[in-house]
Parts: C-alpha cells; sequence; structure tokens
C-alpha cells in the first residue's frame, strides 16, 4: 500500500502535469525507482511505468498525509511484532508510581505451592545481598592476580569487601550486590567515589574462582581505578536491579532501602497490593493483577526480552554473531517455526518461573513432539510440521546447541531453533 499511496495522491491533487522537475520520482506498479535508473526497467520486466513531477511544496504535503497513513496501515496489518512500545501492562523495568508491594508471605497465603519452590529458582535468587550467597558462603575468601592487579573477595563479618591492590595503593569496597545464582557464574556491584562498578572479575563455577567478568577486556587492566571494574551509569544500575530484584526503583531513582533481592512474584506479576485489597474484599471480577502466562507468545517473547534482551534491545547494542547466544528472546524470534500466537513456541511452553530449570532431556523432547510428531504422519490441524527424519530424542542436540562465548566460562544454549550445521555462527 505504501508504493501506491505517492501515485494516488499525484493523480488526486493534479501534480501528475508535466512541469519543468523541482523533485522528480518513478513509480512502477510495485515499488518506487531511484531518478538515476530512467530508461531502464524498475521494478519488474514489463511493468509500465510513470512519471510524476512532485514540487517542494506538494513534496511536503505528501509526506505529512502518506507517512501517518502508512504506518497506521502497516500496524493494522500485524498481528504481533518486536517493537519499541508495548501493549503489555507490566514490565520489571518499568516502574510504577505509588506502587504497594505486599510480600511474597502475602502471596504465599493463597498460592502456597509457587512461594515455596519460587525463591529457590534461579528468578528469585537472580540477586542477593553479598553476605546472603552460597557462592561466598563456601569460598569465603577467592583471589585473583592480573599483572601487578591481585584481587580479593572475602567475607568479613556481615559484610564482603572487594578488594585490588597493585603493591603500593589499594582500593577496598564492600560488596553492594552479587548478580547471578552462581551455578554459572556470580558478578558483583560496589560503589566507589559515589560511582557504581561492575566487578572487573567474577566467580566462575566451572574454575571454582575468579576470572575476567564476561564482557570486560581479558587484558591487563591500565590503572589501579580500572582494575576496579567498569563504571556503571544511574541508568544502567536502575535497569541492573529491575531486573535482577523487586521494588527498587522508584520512577528513575533506585530506592535500594526497599530492594526485595531477586525476581519474586511481584517481580513478574507486578506490585500486588491491588490484587489483595481486591481479593480480600470479595470482588474477583478485577483480580487487579498481571499475569504472564496470559500472554500469546510473541507478547510473552516480548516480556521476558524486557530482561532477558529482544530483538529490539539487541538491535540498540549492535551487537551480533555469536554475542548474541546470551540473548534467547532475540535468539528465539529468530526461529523459523517461532509463531507469535502459538503457545507453544512461548518461553513458558519450556521454563517454568516458579521452578528450577528441568535438566531432563526427555522433558524437553516432549515439547518439541507437541508440534513435530515423532514418526512421519499426515500434518494435522495442531501439526502443521513435519516429523524429524533422524530421530525422536535429544532433539536440542541437534536443533538447539550450546556455545561458550569465546574467553568465557559460560555455556548457552543456542534459543534459535534450526538444524545446525558446521558453519559460522548465524545471526
Amino acid at each position: 500500500m505504501l508504493y501506491f499511496a505517492p501515485y494516488l495522491f499525484a493523480k488526486t491533487c493534479g501534480v501528475g502535469r508535466r512541469r519543468p522537475a523541482r523533485a522528480s520520482m518513478y513509480v512502477s506498479s510495485n515499488r518506487l525507482c531511484d531518478p538515476k535508473n530512467e530508461g531502464k526497467h524498475c521494478g519488474y520486466p514489463g511493468r509500465q511505468r510513470k512519471r510524476i513531477i512532485v514540487r517542494p511544496v506538494q513534496a511536503v504535503i505528501l509526506c505529512i498525509l502518506c507517512v501517518p497513513c502508512g504506518l497506521c496501515l502497516l500496524l493494522a496489518a500485524q498481528d504481533w511484532a518486536p517493537r519499541n512500545f508495548s501493549r503489555i501492562d507490566w514490565q520489571p523495568t518499568r516502574a510504577v508510581e505509588g506502587a504497594s508491594y505486599v510480600g511474597t508471605n502475602t502471596c504465599a497465603k493463597c498460592h502456597s505451592e509457587q512461594a515455596r519452590s519460587q525463591p529457590l529458582s534461579p528468578m528469585g535468587l537472580a540477586l542477593q545481598r553479598g553476605k546472603d550467597t552460597q557462592v561466598l558462603r563456601s569460598h569465603p575468601r577467592l583471589t585473583f592476580r592480573a599483572g601487578p592487579f591481585a584481587y580479593t573477595i572475602e567475607c568479613d563479618g556481615d559484610r564482603v569487601i572487594y578488594q585490588v591492590s597493585d603493591g603500593q595503593h589499594t582500593i577496598s569496597e564492600p560488596v553492594l550486590a552479587a548478580f547471578g545464582l552462581g551455578d554459572a557464574g556470580q558478578t558483583y556491584l560496589l560503589q566507589h567515589e559515589g560511582f557504581y562498578y561492575e566487578s572487573r572479575v567474577s566467580f566462575f563455577n566451572d574454575v571454582r574462582s575468579l576470572d575476567f567478568t564476561l564482557g570486560h577486556p581479558r587484558k591487563i587492566p591500565e590503572s589501579l581505578e580500572d582494575a576496579v571494574g567498569n563504571k556503571v551509569s544511574r541508568g544502567k544500575a536502575v535497569l541492573c536491579f529491575a531486573c535482577h530484584s523487586t521494588a527498587s526503583v522508584k520512577g528513575t531513582t533506585l530506592q535500594l532501602d526497599r530492594m526485595i533481592p531477586g525476581i519474586t512474584c511481584e517481580g513478574c506479576h507486578g506490585p500486588g497490593g491491588k490484587h489483595v485489597t481486591a481479593m480480600e474484599s470479595g470482588v474477583h471480577k478485577e483480580p487487579s493483577i498481571f499475569n504472564p502466562g496470559k500472554l500469546q507468545a510473541g507478547d510473552l517473547v516480548e516480556f521476558c526480552g524486557s530482561c532477558h534482551r529482544g530483538s529490539f534491545q539487541v538491535e540498540l547494542t549492535g551487537m551480533s554473531g555469536i554475542e548474541t547466544v546470551r540473548f534467547q528472546p532475540h535468539r528465539l524470534t529468530g526461529s523459523r517455526c517461532f509463531r507469535p500466537q502459538d503457545p507453544r513456541i512461548g518461553c513458558l511452553a519450556c521454563h517454568n518461573p516458579h521452578q528450577s530449570r528441568s535438566r531432563d532431556a526427555a522433558f524437553y523432547d516432549a515439547k518439541c513432539l507437541a508440534c513435530h510428531p515423532a514418526v512421519s504422519t499426515e500434518p494435522t490441524s495442531g501439526q502443521s510440521v513435519s516429523a524429524c527424519p533422524v530421530g525422536k530424542k535429544l532433539c536440542t542436540d541437534c536443533h538447539m546447541p550450546k556455545f561458550v562465548l569465546p574467553g568465557g566460562h559460560l555455556e548457552f544454549t543456542d534459543h534459535r531453533i534450526r538444524i545446525a550445521r558446521t558453519k559460522a555462527f548465524p545471526d
């Protein structure tokens, strides 16, 4: 429709008369053509072209009228597409002014099963205070050396101290928060001279020790200040805490004194004050709580991608290639089998945020077989895809391979579902 809009506008307003050209363009029945290609076919061979002469004032009017109409047509035509705005009522990265958080204990009064398992899940342990982490309780003194710089992370009573020294000078600060469960790794946040810093070194479970943090340069720091870690802006700190804790953000301000460590019930479902009031009053018509489980797959990927990064966020970073394997929502939407309205391909089809991740291959095989039959049959309405000609188990070994990032210790499952081949990592 956008291709035809300039032509329809020109015919209606009478701007197609042959006059000395101010600006010109060629219009085929399929697409706009560059004036430099005059004399050549534009669009498909054999399609007739028409020349439209558009003067500056008319061009401005054309843009004003056509662009909004075109955008409306595009939005109306699509059921779902990744975008930088959202229809979703609640996201962890959106602060809610005047929100009333009630805490997990209140949620547990009605949702006891979820409240028992969720605090011990990777979501529930996404952020911990330094002294509370199992990693640092099990490893009360961690050390690392990079050239002249010596690192120590050590428990000191009810505090954890992060220290780096060049042999002459030392910077020593308490750890404010530990990010990550520690099952794969754990990174630390500290404050130095009024600024937040992401620790230059992190704990990695495969070596049971410290090494350079993922994303930091794997080289000897240039100065003691540089050796501390990456300085984190206030805006980035807000996003980090919003995605790893609950109730820690008000507007664009951190309120760490009110922070609930980890992603609790209200981290994904939103503040529960209104919901509790509605339930206690017996007014169940409007539950006043957000339920991500009711989202279509496309919107669910956007919701989870607000923290795990969807395509829009990845595009902003400029990352490509194997670096993007960390961002599961982005990779999933690149799968040939991704259907925005099919719950069988949404995040919750395989991942229960109330529990620890399943490590049973048969569990994931069952998810694949919900769409792909175990044997070749005529596709049904619920199975619109063919059977795998190779096997009916260990599906993810071939179709969702694991990758270790260069210089890293962490293994990531690629969520771009495909027939994996031994070639360059697919964007």
